[in-house]
């Protein structure tokens, strides 16, 4: 598989990223540090991405239904050399179905998430998923 997005930016405003037919824009300066995305947010959301694709892949594979998911992730950056550090992740399945192997399934995001294993190769991930019971589905 190979994967292509284009990014430009505007100096001294933001930038965009294109990808299909989706456009992100996210900050470059100071100016736009409270409204825009930076790029260590777009990180942290690829990844968030990831985990979430997979839960969806992964209902399938494991057989149990879910009405949405959410996730929130956390990370430090430390700075010499700059890089992201001890990323965490909570991560809460609304489902009715009380029978979710949330350990199997956390296994199965740890081993066959793309995004997740190339930033396990960098940096620490640890996370917690819980199931929130919500109404049955429809």
């Amino acid at each position: 598989m190979q994967y292509r997005v284009t990014a430009t930016s505007t100096a001294k405003l933001d930038a965009n990223i294109a990808i299909k037919q989706t456009a992100v824009q996210f900050g470059i300066t100071e100016s736009t540090s409270d409204s825009l995305a930076n790029p260590a947010e777009l990180f942290l959301s690829s990844l968030a991405a990831c985990i979430l694709k997979n839960v969806e892949r992964f209902s399938e594979f494991m057989n149990f239904e879910y009405t949405n998911a959410e996730i929130t992730l956390s990370a430090t950056r430390l700075a010499k050399p700059p890089r992201m550090e001890n990323i965490n992740y909570d991560l809460h399945i609304y489902s009715t179905d009380q029978h979710i192997n949330l350990a199997l399934l956390k296994k199965n995001i740890e081993k066959f998430g793309t995004i997740y294993n190339t930033v396990m190769k960098s940096c620490s991930i640890s996370g917690n998923i819980e199931i929130i019971t919500d109404q049955p589905i429809a």
